[in-house]
Protein backbone atom coordinates (compact mmCIF):
# COMPACT_ATOMS: atom_id res chain seq x y z
CA UNK A 1 0.00 0.00 0.00
CA UNK A 2 1.35 3.72 -1.00
CA UNK A 3 2.07 6.54 1.39
CA UNK A 4 1.98 4.21 4.68
CA UNK A 5 2.57 6.54 7.24
CA UNK A 6 6.02 5.40 9.67
CA UNK A 7 5.84 7.34 12.77
CA UNK A 8 9.63 5.77 14.54
CA UNK A 9 12.04 6.23 16.96
CA UNK A 10 12.45 9.14 19.43
CA UNK A 11 15.11 10.95 17.10
CA UNK A 12 11.86 11.21 14.55
CA UNK A 13 9.82 12.86 17.31
CA UNK A 14 13.08 15.75 17.91
CA UNK A 15 12.88 16.41 13.95
CA UNK A 16 9.20 16.73 13.75
CA UNK A 17 9.35 19.35 16.72
CA UNK A 18 12.32 20.93 14.83
CA UNK A 19 9.77 20.77 11.88
CA UNK A 20 6.85 22.74 13.80
CA UNK A 21 9.14 25.49 14.57
CA UNK A 22 10.53 25.45 11.34
CA UNK A 23 6.75 25.61 9.97
CA UNK A 24 5.80 28.60 11.02
CA UNK A 25 8.56 30.63 9.63
CA UNK A 26 8.30 28.84 6.17
CA UNK A 27 3.93 29.70 6.17
CA UNK A 28 5.04 33.27 6.24
CA UNK A 29 7.93 33.40 3.72
CA UNK A 30 8.71 30.31 1.67
CA UNK A 31 5.45 28.99 1.52
CA UNK A 32 3.91 32.50 0.09
CA UNK A 33 6.87 32.94 -2.43
CA UNK A 34 6.48 29.64 -3.86
CA UNK A 35 2.80 30.09 -3.93
CA UNK A 36 3.38 33.11 -5.96
CA UNK A 37 5.36 30.34 -8.59
CA UNK A 38 2.73 27.99 -8.32
CA UNK A 39 0.36 31.10 -9.17
CA UNK A 40 2.58 31.14 -12.83
CA UNK A 41 2.67 27.56 -13.65
CA UNK A 42 -1.17 27.49 -13.13
CA UNK A 43 -1.11 30.58 -14.69
CA UNK A 44 0.50 29.25 -18.21
CA UNK A 45 -1.11 25.60 -18.29
CA UNK A 46 -4.40 28.12 -17.98
CA UNK A 47 -3.67 30.52 -20.63
CA UNK A 48 -2.57 27.49 -23.28
CA UNK A 49 -5.93 25.89 -23.03
CA UNK A 50 -7.73 29.07 -23.88
CA UNK A 51 -5.56 31.01 -26.49
CA UNK A 52 -5.42 27.94 -28.57
CA UNK A 53 -9.36 27.42 -28.24
CA UNK A 54 -9.95 30.94 -30.14
CA UNK A 55 -6.68 30.40 -32.21
CA UNK A 56 -7.66 27.27 -33.67
CA UNK A 57 -10.13 27.61 -36.04
CA UNK A 58 -7.82 29.94 -37.87
CA UNK A 59 -4.83 27.41 -37.32
CA UNK A 60 -6.84 24.91 -39.07
CA UNK A 61 -7.66 27.02 -41.88
CA UNK A 62 -3.78 27.64 -42.15
CA UNK A 63 -2.40 24.35 -41.92
CA UNK A 64 -5.10 22.68 -43.93
CA UNK A 65 -6.65 19.58 -41.96
CA UNK A 66 -9.79 19.74 -40.43
CA UNK A 67 -9.45 16.00 -39.91
CA UNK A 68 -7.02 16.60 -37.07
CA UNK A 69 -9.12 19.69 -35.38
CA UNK A 70 -10.25 17.64 -32.36
CA UNK A 71 -6.31 16.08 -32.12
CA UNK A 72 -4.77 19.38 -31.46
CA UNK A 73 -6.77 18.85 -28.45
CA UNK A 74 -6.79 14.86 -27.94
CA UNK A 75 -3.16 15.07 -28.28
CA UNK A 76 -2.41 16.94 -25.25
CA UNK A 77 -4.91 15.13 -23.21
CA UNK A 78 -3.86 12.03 -24.01
CA UNK A 79 -0.25 11.93 -22.76
CA UNK A 80 -1.16 14.04 -19.87
CA UNK A 81 -4.05 11.44 -18.50
CA UNK A 82 -0.59 9.68 -18.75
CA UNK A 83 1.88 11.55 -16.97
CA UNK A 84 -0.42 13.36 -13.87
CA UNK A 85 -1.22 9.84 -12.21
CA UNK A 86 2.87 8.67 -12.90
CA UNK A 87 4.29 11.94 -11.68
CA UNK A 88 1.82 12.79 -8.65
CA UNK A 89 2.90 9.10 -7.06
CA UNK A 90 6.75 10.19 -7.87
CA UNK A 91 5.94 13.44 -6.22
CA UNK A 92 4.67 11.95 -3.43
CA UNK A 93 7.63 9.54 -2.69
CA UNK A 94 10.40 11.94 -3.32
CA UNK A 95 8.98 15.76 -2.99
CA UNK A 96 7.27 17.66 -5.71
CA UNK A 97 9.92 20.76 -6.54
CA UNK A 98 12.45 18.99 -9.21
CA UNK A 99 9.60 17.28 -10.91
CA UNK A 100 7.77 20.94 -11.12
CA UNK A 101 11.04 22.70 -12.21
CA UNK A 102 11.10 19.59 -14.82
CA UNK A 103 7.23 20.28 -16.48
CA UNK A 104 8.05 23.84 -16.76
CA UNK A 105 11.26 23.76 -18.98
CA UNK A 106 9.30 20.79 -21.47
CA UNK A 107 6.06 22.58 -21.28
CA UNK A 108 7.98 25.78 -22.50
CA UNK A 109 10.12 24.05 -25.05
CA UNK A 110 7.01 22.29 -26.53
CA UNK A 111 4.91 25.36 -26.81
CA UNK A 112 7.97 27.06 -28.86
CA UNK A 113 8.50 24.10 -30.97
CA UNK A 114 4.19 24.56 -31.49
CA UNK A 115 4.84 27.77 -32.75
CA UNK A 116 7.05 26.49 -35.16
CA UNK A 117 4.71 23.82 -36.60
CA UNK A 118 4.59 23.50 -40.63
CA UNK A 119 2.09 21.52 -40.49
CA UNK A 120 -1.34 19.52 -38.50
CA UNK A 121 0.73 16.77 -38.28
CA UNK A 122 3.93 18.68 -36.60
CA UNK A 123 1.48 20.46 -34.27
CA UNK A 124 -0.12 17.36 -33.03
CA UNK A 125 3.17 15.94 -32.31
CA UNK A 126 4.40 19.17 -30.70
CA UNK A 127 1.31 18.95 -28.35
CA UNK A 128 1.77 15.96 -27.32
CA UNK A 129 5.00 16.63 -25.77
CA UNK A 130 3.42 19.75 -24.46
CA UNK A 131 0.54 17.42 -23.00
CA UNK A 132 3.45 15.68 -20.87
CA UNK A 133 5.10 18.58 -19.31
CA UNK A 134 1.37 20.11 -18.56
CA UNK A 135 0.58 16.69 -17.53
CA UNK A 136 3.52 16.73 -15.02
CA UNK A 137 2.56 20.23 -13.84
CA UNK A 138 -0.80 19.35 -12.94
CA UNK A 139 -0.06 16.17 -10.89
CA UNK A 140 2.60 17.55 -8.88
CA UNK A 141 1.56 21.80 -8.54
CA UNK A 142 -1.49 21.23 -7.51
CA UNK A 143 -0.61 18.32 -4.74
CA UNK A 144 1.86 21.42 -3.78
CA UNK A 145 -0.61 23.42 -1.99
CA UNK A 146 -1.72 20.78 0.93
CA UNK A 147 1.78 19.87 1.54
CA UNK A 148 2.62 23.89 2.19
CA UNK A 149 -0.40 24.17 3.80
CA UNK A 150 -1.83 20.83 6.07
CA UNK A 151 -4.66 22.33 7.75
CA UNK A 152 -7.78 22.17 5.30
CA UNK A 153 -8.99 25.46 6.11
CA UNK A 154 -5.76 27.19 5.06
CA UNK A 155 -5.78 25.01 2.52
CA UNK A 156 -9.10 25.63 1.04
CA UNK A 157 -8.10 29.77 0.89
CA UNK A 158 -4.76 28.55 -1.04
CA UNK A 159 -6.67 26.56 -3.42
CA UNK A 160 -8.77 29.26 -4.20
CA UNK A 161 -5.91 31.35 -4.98
CA UNK A 162 -4.58 28.82 -7.49
CA UNK A 163 -8.67 28.86 -9.08
CA UNK A 164 -7.94 32.73 -9.09
CA UNK A 165 -4.36 32.39 -10.86
CA UNK A 166 -6.21 29.66 -13.23
CA UNK A 167 -8.94 32.15 -13.43
CA UNK A 168 -6.57 34.78 -14.35
CA UNK A 169 -5.29 33.61 -17.32
CA UNK A 170 -8.80 32.03 -18.40
CA UNK A 171 -10.06 35.74 -18.30
CA UNK A 172 -7.63 37.25 -20.45
CA UNK A 173 -6.93 33.90 -23.02
CA UNK A 174 -9.82 34.30 -25.06
CA UNK A 175 -9.12 37.81 -25.94
CA UNK A 176 -5.60 37.77 -25.66
CA UNK A 177 -5.47 34.72 -28.04
CA UNK A 178 -8.09 36.25 -30.77
CA UNK A 179 -6.03 39.30 -30.55
CA UNK A 180 -2.71 37.69 -30.85
CA UNK A 181 -4.33 35.77 -33.71
CA UNK A 182 -5.90 38.76 -35.88
CA UNK A 183 -3.20 40.77 -35.49
CA UNK A 184 0.23 38.90 -35.38
CA UNK A 185 -0.34 35.66 -36.24
CA UNK A 186 -1.81 32.33 -34.63
CA UNK A 187 1.90 31.21 -33.77
CA UNK A 188 2.23 33.84 -31.26
CA UNK A 189 -0.45 32.28 -29.04
CA UNK A 190 2.37 29.65 -28.04
CA UNK A 191 5.13 32.47 -28.12
CA UNK A 192 3.17 33.91 -25.10
CA UNK A 193 4.06 30.89 -22.96
CA UNK A 194 7.80 31.63 -23.05
CA UNK A 195 8.20 34.68 -20.64
CA UNK A 196 5.45 33.25 -18.41
CA UNK A 197 7.64 29.83 -18.48
CA UNK A 198 10.99 31.60 -17.59
CA UNK A 199 9.45 33.27 -14.95
CA UNK A 200 7.33 30.60 -13.01
CA UNK A 201 10.70 28.72 -13.52
CA UNK A 202 12.74 31.07 -11.66
CA UNK A 203 10.40 31.39 -8.55
CA UNK A 204 9.65 27.85 -8.37
CA UNK A 205 13.37 26.77 -8.47
CA UNK A 206 13.96 29.74 -5.83
CA UNK A 207 11.79 29.52 -3.44
CA UNK A 208 9.88 26.02 -3.60
CA UNK A 209 11.48 23.94 -0.66
CA UNK A 210 11.86 20.28 -1.27
CA UNK A 211 9.23 19.10 0.61
CA UNK A 212 8.20 15.48 1.36
CA UNK A 213 5.95 13.11 3.60
CA UNK A 214 7.39 11.84 6.49
CA UNK A 215 7.03 8.41 5.21
CA UNK A 216 9.28 6.35 2.65
CA UNK A 217 9.70 2.97 0.57
CA UNK A 218 13.14 1.76 0.44
CA UNK A 219 12.22 0.68 -3.75
CA UNK A 220 9.13 2.67 -5.17
CA UNK A 221 8.24 0.84 -8.19
CA UNK A 222 6.01 2.76 -11.30
CA UNK A 223 3.38 0.64 -13.15
CA UNK A 224 4.71 1.30 -16.77
CA UNK A 225 2.87 -1.30 -18.01
CA UNK A 226 -0.54 0.11 -16.79
CA UNK A 227 0.25 3.42 -17.86
CA UNK A 228 0.64 1.54 -21.76
CA UNK A 229 -2.11 0.07 -21.01
CA UNK A 230 -3.74 3.50 -20.42
CA UNK A 231 -2.43 4.74 -23.28
CA UNK A 232 -4.03 2.17 -25.28
CA UNK A 233 -7.65 2.22 -24.45
CA UNK A 234 -7.47 6.17 -24.27
CA UNK A 235 -6.00 6.15 -27.85
CA UNK A 236 -7.78 3.43 -29.12
CA UNK A 237 -11.10 4.97 -28.07
CA UNK A 238 -9.95 8.15 -29.68
CA UNK A 239 -9.81 5.93 -32.90
CA UNK A 240 -12.65 4.82 -32.82
CA UNK A 241 -14.76 8.02 -32.25
CA UNK A 242 -13.43 9.66 -34.73
CA UNK A 243 -13.58 6.56 -37.28
CA UNK A 244 -17.24 5.86 -36.88
CA UNK A 245 -18.53 8.99 -38.59
CA UNK A 246 -16.35 8.57 -41.97
CA UNK A 247 -17.66 6.38 -44.69
CA UNK A 248 -15.48 3.37 -45.59
CA UNK A 249 -13.86 3.25 -42.34
CA UNK A 250 -16.09 -0.01 -40.48
CA UNK A 251 -12.60 -2.18 -40.54
CA UNK A 252 -11.13 0.69 -38.97
CA UNK A 253 -13.68 0.70 -36.04
CA UNK A 254 -13.70 -2.67 -35.06
CA UNK A 255 -10.16 -3.16 -34.89
CA UNK A 256 -10.31 0.26 -32.61
CA UNK A 257 -13.39 -1.05 -30.53
CA UNK A 258 -11.33 -4.10 -30.06
CA UNK A 259 -8.39 -2.55 -29.03
CA UNK A 260 -9.77 -0.40 -26.60
CA UNK A 261 -12.01 -3.38 -24.90
CA UNK A 262 -9.07 -5.75 -24.92
CA UNK A 263 -6.72 -2.91 -23.50
CA UNK A 264 -9.40 -2.53 -20.66
CA UNK A 265 -9.99 -5.38 -19.61
CA UNK A 266 -5.93 -6.62 -19.38
CA UNK A 267 -5.50 -3.14 -17.47
CA UNK A 268 -8.58 -4.04 -15.37
CA UNK A 269 -6.65 -7.15 -14.39
CA UNK A 270 -2.86 -6.00 -14.34
CA UNK A 271 -4.15 -3.41 -11.70
CA UNK A 272 -5.44 -6.15 -9.64
CA UNK A 273 -2.25 -8.07 -9.05
CA UNK A 274 0.33 -5.17 -9.13
CA UNK A 275 1.43 -4.19 -6.02
CA UNK A 276 1.83 -0.27 -7.15
CA UNK A 277 -0.56 0.24 -9.58
CA UNK A 278 -1.00 3.72 -11.38
CA UNK A 279 -4.74 3.42 -11.10
CA UNK A 280 -5.38 2.12 -7.55
CA UNK A 281 -8.40 0.06 -8.04
CA UNK A 282 -9.29 -0.10 -4.21
CA UNK A 283 -10.27 3.81 -4.58
CA UNK A 284 -12.80 2.95 -7.00
CA UNK A 285 -14.30 0.94 -4.09
CA UNK A 286 -15.52 3.86 -1.95
CA UNK A 287 -18.70 4.88 -3.74
CA UNK A 288 -18.14 8.82 -2.93
CA UNK A 289 -14.63 9.02 -4.59
CA UNK A 290 -16.30 6.95 -8.02
CA UNK A 291 -19.25 9.39 -7.80
CA UNK A 292 -16.21 12.31 -7.83
CA UNK A 293 -14.15 10.84 -10.06
CA UNK A 294 -16.91 10.13 -12.52
CA UNK A 295 -18.24 14.09 -12.19
CA UNK A 296 -15.02 15.36 -13.18
CA UNK A 297 -14.83 13.16 -16.50
CA UNK A 298 -18.41 15.22 -16.82
CA UNK A 299 -16.93 18.42 -16.49
CA UNK A 300 -14.02 18.29 -18.56
CA UNK A 301 -16.20 16.99 -21.37
CA UNK A 302 -18.21 20.07 -20.78
CA UNK A 303 -15.27 22.67 -19.89
CA UNK A 304 -13.52 21.41 -23.32
CA UNK A 305 -16.20 20.87 -25.49
CA UNK A 306 -17.14 24.66 -25.07
CA UNK A 307 -13.60 26.05 -25.14
CA UNK A 308 -12.82 24.22 -28.15
CA UNK A 309 -15.95 24.41 -30.57
CA UNK A 310 -17.94 27.48 -29.25
CA UNK A 311 -14.72 29.22 -30.73
CA UNK A 312 -15.93 27.38 -34.21
CA UNK A 313 -19.01 28.38 -34.18
CA UNK A 314 -18.43 31.89 -33.49
CA UNK A 315 -16.02 32.17 -36.12
CA UNK A 316 -17.34 29.51 -39.29
CA UNK A 317 -20.52 30.23 -38.38
CA UNK A 318 -21.05 33.51 -37.32
CA UNK A 319 -18.34 34.56 -39.48
CA UNK A 320 -16.53 36.67 -36.65
CA UNK A 321 -12.97 37.95 -36.49
CA UNK A 322 -10.70 35.93 -33.76
CA UNK A 323 -10.67 38.82 -32.04
CA UNK A 324 -13.97 39.92 -31.39
CA UNK A 325 -15.24 35.44 -30.88
CA UNK A 326 -11.99 35.78 -28.10
CA UNK A 327 -14.68 39.24 -26.54
CA UNK A 328 -17.59 37.04 -26.25
CA UNK A 329 -15.80 33.76 -24.99
CA UNK A 330 -14.42 36.05 -22.14
CA UNK A 331 -16.99 36.13 -19.92
CA UNK A 332 -17.28 32.30 -19.67
CA UNK A 333 -13.41 31.95 -17.93
CA UNK A 334 -13.90 35.14 -16.06
CA UNK A 335 -16.92 33.94 -14.28
CA UNK A 336 -14.82 30.27 -13.68
CA UNK A 337 -12.48 32.81 -11.13
CA UNK A 338 -15.86 34.46 -10.34
CA UNK A 339 -17.48 31.32 -9.11
CA UNK A 340 -14.15 29.45 -7.44
CA UNK A 341 -13.65 32.60 -5.33
CA UNK A 342 -17.85 32.83 -4.52
CA UNK A 343 -17.21 28.92 -3.57
CA UNK A 344 -14.22 30.01 -1.24
CA UNK A 345 -16.12 32.78 0.68
CA UNK A 346 -19.60 30.49 0.91
CA UNK A 347 -17.54 27.20 1.96
CA UNK A 348 -17.22 28.32 5.78
CA UNK A 349 -20.80 29.96 6.01
CA UNK A 350 -22.75 26.56 4.68
CA UNK A 351 -23.72 23.51 6.87
CA UNK A 352 -22.70 21.51 3.04
CA UNK A 353 -20.25 21.78 0.27
CA UNK A 354 -22.62 20.04 -1.34
CA UNK A 355 -25.30 23.05 -1.51
CA UNK A 356 -22.69 24.73 -3.89
CA UNK A 357 -22.28 21.44 -6.02
CA UNK A 358 -25.56 21.74 -6.73
CA UNK A 359 -26.14 24.97 -7.49
CA UNK A 360 -22.95 24.94 -10.28
CA UNK A 361 -24.44 21.99 -12.19
CA UNK A 362 -27.96 23.49 -12.03
CA UNK A 363 -26.48 26.59 -13.96
CA UNK A 364 -24.10 24.47 -16.09
CA UNK A 365 -27.46 22.86 -17.48
CA UNK A 366 -29.10 25.71 -17.83
CA UNK A 367 -26.45 27.82 -19.32
CA UNK A 368 -25.33 24.56 -21.17
CA UNK A 369 -29.45 24.78 -23.00
CA UNK A 370 -29.06 28.50 -23.55
CA UNK A 371 -25.94 27.51 -25.69
CA UNK A 372 -27.66 24.87 -27.86
CA UNK A 373 -30.00 28.26 -29.07
CA UNK A 374 -27.03 30.13 -29.76
CA UNK A 375 -27.87 32.49 -32.61
CA UNK A 376 -26.34 36.01 -33.60
CA UNK A 377 -30.09 37.00 -33.95
CA UNK A 378 -30.70 36.09 -30.36
CA UNK A 379 -28.23 39.78 -29.26
CA UNK A 380 -25.92 40.18 -26.89
CA UNK A 381 -27.48 39.46 -23.54
CA UNK A 382 -29.06 36.33 -24.33
CA UNK A 383 -25.25 34.88 -25.30
CA UNK A 384 -23.49 37.08 -22.23
CA UNK A 385 -26.15 35.48 -19.99
CA UNK A 386 -25.00 32.37 -21.05
CA UNK A 387 -21.18 32.34 -20.72
CA UNK A 388 -21.76 33.71 -17.44
CA UNK A 389 -24.02 30.89 -16.04
CA UNK A 390 -21.82 28.76 -17.87
CA UNK A 391 -18.18 30.33 -16.16
CA UNK A 392 -20.17 30.65 -12.33
CA UNK A 393 -20.97 26.64 -13.07
CA UNK A 394 -17.85 25.45 -13.28
CA UNK A 395 -16.15 27.16 -11.23
CA UNK A 396 -18.11 26.67 -8.25
CA UNK A 397 -18.11 22.84 -8.83
CA UNK A 398 -14.37 22.47 -9.71
CA UNK A 399 -12.13 23.36 -6.93
CA UNK A 400 -14.85 21.91 -4.76
CA UNK A 401 -14.25 18.60 -6.64
CA UNK A 402 -10.23 18.86 -5.68
CA UNK A 403 -11.40 19.49 -2.04
CA UNK A 404 -13.95 16.63 -1.67
CA UNK A 405 -12.11 14.15 -3.25
CA UNK A 406 -8.35 15.43 -0.65
CA UNK A 407 -10.63 14.87 2.13
CA UNK A 408 -12.58 11.67 1.13
CA UNK A 409 -9.05 10.08 -0.10
CA UNK A 410 -7.57 11.18 2.87
CA UNK A 411 -3.69 11.68 3.72
CA UNK A 412 -2.45 8.30 2.80
CA UNK A 413 -3.79 8.72 -0.89
CA UNK A 414 -3.58 12.62 -1.30
CA UNK A 415 -1.16 12.69 -4.56
CA UNK A 416 -2.77 9.73 -6.82
CA UNK A 417 -5.99 11.40 -5.28
CA UNK A 418 -5.19 14.80 -6.03
CA UNK A 419 -3.49 13.14 -9.56
CA UNK A 420 -6.57 11.16 -10.05
CA UNK A 421 -9.39 13.95 -10.05
CA UNK A 422 -7.30 16.08 -12.50
CA UNK A 423 -6.37 13.08 -14.79
CA UNK A 424 -10.26 12.08 -15.61
CA UNK A 425 -11.19 15.79 -16.05
CA UNK A 426 -8.54 15.34 -18.81
CA UNK A 427 -10.14 12.15 -20.17
CA UNK A 428 -13.43 13.95 -20.25
CA UNK A 429 -12.45 16.76 -22.33
CA UNK A 430 -10.74 14.18 -24.35
CA UNK A 431 -13.39 12.06 -24.95
CA UNK A 432 -15.95 15.45 -25.09
CA UNK A 433 -13.61 16.89 -27.62
CA UNK A 434 -13.44 13.34 -29.79
CA UNK A 435 -17.34 13.22 -29.74
CA UNK A 436 -18.33 16.53 -30.19
CA UNK A 437 -16.13 17.13 -32.98
CA UNK A 438 -16.95 13.71 -34.80
CA UNK A 439 -20.76 15.43 -34.34
CA UNK A 440 -19.80 18.56 -35.42
CA UNK A 441 -18.13 16.87 -38.38
CA UNK A 442 -20.47 14.40 -39.88
CA UNK A 443 -23.11 16.56 -39.25
CA UNK A 444 -21.97 19.26 -41.38
CA UNK A 445 -20.80 17.22 -44.16
CA UNK A 446 -23.43 14.86 -44.65
CA UNK A 447 -26.07 18.38 -44.95
CA UNK A 448 -23.74 20.79 -46.74
CA UNK A 449 -23.36 17.82 -49.35
CA UNK A 450 -27.04 17.39 -49.58
CA UNK A 451 -27.60 20.60 -49.81
CA UNK A 452 -25.46 21.01 -52.63
CA UNK A 453 -26.67 18.20 -55.11
CA UNK A 454 -30.37 19.37 -54.54
CA UNK A 455 -28.59 22.50 -56.04
CA UNK A 456 -26.72 20.86 -58.59
CA UNK A 457 -23.53 22.55 -57.22
CA UNK A 458 -21.93 19.02 -56.35
CA UNK A 459 -18.70 20.43 -57.75
CA UNK A 460 -18.30 22.75 -54.86
CA UNK A 461 -18.59 19.98 -52.51
CA UNK A 462 -14.56 19.70 -52.22
CA UNK A 463 -14.31 23.24 -51.24
CA UNK A 464 -17.53 23.66 -48.55
CA UNK A 465 -17.71 20.37 -47.07
CA UNK A 466 -14.68 21.35 -45.04
CA UNK A 467 -15.69 24.03 -42.79
CA UNK A 468 -12.14 25.29 -42.74
CA UNK A 469 -13.24 27.50 -45.76
CA UNK A 470 -15.62 29.22 -43.49
CA UNK A 471 -12.69 31.16 -41.29
CA UNK A 472 -10.67 31.90 -44.43
CA UNK A 473 -11.44 34.95 -46.69
CA UNK A 474 -8.71 34.38 -49.18
CA UNK A 475 -10.47 31.02 -49.78
CA UNK A 476 -14.06 31.99 -49.39
CA UNK A 477 -12.93 34.55 -52.43
CA UNK A 478 -11.80 32.39 -54.33
CA UNK A 479 -14.83 30.33 -54.10
CA UNK A 480 -17.00 33.15 -54.98
CA UNK A 481 -15.39 34.16 -58.58
CA UNK A 482 -15.58 30.48 -58.94
CA UNK A 483 -19.06 29.75 -58.64
CA UNK A 484 -19.51 33.18 -60.55
CA UNK A 485 -17.82 31.30 -63.39
CA UNK A 486 -20.65 28.99 -63.68
CA UNK A 487 -23.49 31.68 -62.92
CA UNK A 488 -24.24 30.43 -59.45
CA UNK A 489 -24.03 33.39 -56.14
CA UNK A 490 -20.79 31.70 -53.99
CA UNK A 491 -21.86 34.00 -50.99
CA UNK A 492 -25.11 32.44 -51.14
CA UNK A 493 -23.58 28.77 -50.56
CA UNK A 494 -21.35 29.99 -48.15
CA UNK A 495 -23.82 31.47 -46.11
CA UNK A 496 -25.72 28.11 -45.90
CA UNK A 497 -22.76 26.22 -45.11
CA UNK A 498 -21.95 28.83 -42.18
CA UNK A 499 -25.99 28.28 -40.85
CA UNK A 500 -25.00 24.14 -41.41
CA UNK A 501 -22.14 24.87 -39.37
CA UNK A 502 -24.03 26.65 -36.08
CA UNK A 503 -26.92 23.76 -36.58
CA UNK A 504 -24.20 21.22 -36.23
CA UNK A 505 -22.46 22.66 -33.12
CA UNK A 506 -26.14 23.27 -31.75
CA UNK A 507 -26.77 19.40 -31.84
CA UNK A 508 -23.47 18.22 -30.69
CA UNK A 509 -23.55 20.92 -27.76
CA UNK A 510 -26.47 18.58 -26.43
CA UNK A 511 -23.89 16.54 -24.83
CA UNK A 512 -22.66 18.74 -22.29
CA UNK A 513 -26.16 19.40 -21.14
CA UNK A 514 -26.31 15.91 -20.63
CA UNK A 515 -23.28 15.44 -18.90
CA UNK A 516 -24.24 18.19 -16.33
CA UNK A 517 -27.44 16.17 -15.82
CA UNK A 518 -25.41 12.85 -15.31
CA UNK A 519 -23.29 14.88 -12.94
CA UNK A 520 -26.49 16.23 -10.42
CA UNK A 521 -27.52 12.41 -10.59
CA UNK A 522 -23.64 11.59 -9.36
CA UNK A 523 -24.12 14.02 -6.56
CA UNK A 524 -26.48 11.61 -4.95
CA UNK A 525 -23.72 9.47 -3.57
CA UNK A 526 -21.25 12.22 -2.19
CA UNK A 527 -22.14 12.96 1.43
CA UNK A 528 -21.85 15.63 2.95
CA UNK A 529 -17.95 17.27 4.00
CA UNK A 530 -17.11 18.64 7.03
CA UNK A 531 -13.97 19.37 7.17
CA UNK A 532 -11.63 19.01 9.80
CA UNK A 533 -8.83 21.05 11.49
CA UNK A 534 -6.40 17.86 12.06
CA UNK A 535 -2.51 18.78 10.70
CA UNK A 536 -0.53 16.06 8.80
CA UNK A 537 2.91 17.07 9.41
CA UNK A 538 5.30 16.73 6.45
CA UNK A 539 8.87 17.14 6.40
CA UNK A 540 11.67 19.45 4.15
CA UNK A 541 14.10 17.08 2.61
CA UNK A 542 16.88 17.44 5.30
CA UNK A 543 15.51 17.15 7.94
CA UNK A 544 14.53 13.58 7.63
CA UNK A 545 16.84 11.36 9.97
Amino acid sequence: MIDQLIFGSSMQASHQKKHEAHSSERSFKESLLAMIGLFFVVMMVALDQTVVGTALPTIVADLKGFNLYSWVATSYLLTSVITVPIFGRLGDYYGRKYFVVASIVIFTFASALCGLATSMTFLVLARSLQGIGGGMLVGTAFACVPDLFPDPHARMQWQVIISTAFGLANAVGPSLGGFLTQYYGWRSVFYVNLPIGLLSLWFVWRHMPHIKNLHHQKTIGLDWLGALLVALVLGSLQFFVESVPLQGSILISISAALVCFLSLMFLLYHERRIEQPIIPLDMFRQGALSALFMLSVCIGFILFGWMFYIPLMLQGGFGLTPNAAGLIVTPLVVCITVGAITSGRLITRLPSLSIIMYTGLGLLIAAGCGITVLEPSRGHLWTLLCMIGGGLGIGLVMPNLTIFTQELAGRSHLGIATALIQSFRMVGGMIGTAIVGSIVHRYYTIHVTNYLHARHAASFAAALTDPQILVNPVAQHALVIHAHAFDMDGNRLIAVARAVLVESVHVSLVLPVMMAIVGLWLMRKVPPLKLSRKIQRASISGEEP
